[in-house]
């Protein structure tokens, strides 16, 4: 796999990003979520992975099971033997109930199947940062390890980044950020960052200026109304991570 080749000034991605599969069109984080998002036209898609109690890497984005499953308490708490017999579709419409979480290894052998990119959001359990940067990196490079484009690690957690770049320092990673801080690029660079992924209010020609002198690729989450899509490119950031699949077309707006 020819990850080295992922820089800042060498960037294969798309500028358009599915966030969580589909957005709100279908339960986020299944594997129902990303076929939605590529009927649309999308061929990047970003996901959240946690590790279940037996080290397990899958998709879900809240440390709890009980806003997207028929499942109870702490996700990472339980093994995924448990997990996988989850309903994660019903509390979304009934047209997707008995739909599981996925495991991360399922997701990626989809989108290497279909030829897709994938932004990985390490999301940790509380307490289990830097061991689920390990994990999802060692995955990741096993998973992809014959791919021409590698996936793109993103956290907002500075340890499982760091504990990421140890495992597999070849993967390109970017740091998460809700709010711009007087540290925040010197942190990026710190962690061998090739990107800057910012809640998209955070991005004005002054922070746009700044990380890109710094030599970050600039994104933004989560962008769903046409005027901000239209702010953010005139700026000239680079990609955006959106759950309005349905009105934003790839192909239309490249």
């Amino acid at each position: 796999m020819s990850t080295s080749s992922v820089t800042a000034a060498n960037w294969p991605y798309p500028r358009w990003v599915a966030h969580r599969g589909a957005g709100k069109l279908a339960p986020e984080n299944t594997l129902a979520a990303f076929r939605l998002g590529a009927s649309h036209g999308y061929r990047m898609f970003e996901c959240d992975v946690k590790l279940s109690a037996d080290e397990v890497p899958f998709l879900l984005h809240d440390a709890t099971l009980e806003r997207t499953s028929n499942g109870q308490g702490v996700a990472g708490e339980q093994p995924w033997q448990a997990l996988s017999r989850l309903d994660a579709g019903s509390w979304h419409s009934p047209s997707f109930a008995g739909e599981p979480l996925p495991s991360f290894e399922s997701l990626a052998r989809y989108c290497l199947e279909q030829g897709y990119f994938l932004n990985i959001e390490i999301k940790p359990t509380p307490g289990l940062e830097s061991r689920t940067g390990t994990v999802a990196a060692n995955e990741a490079a096993r998973l992809w390890q014959n791919a021409a484009v590698p996936p793109f690690l993103t956290s907002f957690q500075p340890l499982a980044l760091a504990a990421a770049r140890a495992a597999q320092p070849q993967l390109p990673r970017g740091l998460l950020l809700d709010a711009w801080t007087d540290h925040c690029l010197a942190t990026a660079q710190e962690l061998a960052c090739v990107a800057l992924v910012c809640k998209h209010t955070l991005w004005n020609a002054d922070t746009v200026a700044q990380a890109k002198k710094a030599g970050f690729r600039t994104l933004s989450y989560t962008v769903n109304e046409p005027a901000e899509v239209q702010r953010l490119l005139e700026l000239g950031t680079d990609a955006i991570i959106t759950d309005r699949v349905d009105i934003f077309k790839p192909e239309l707006q490249a």
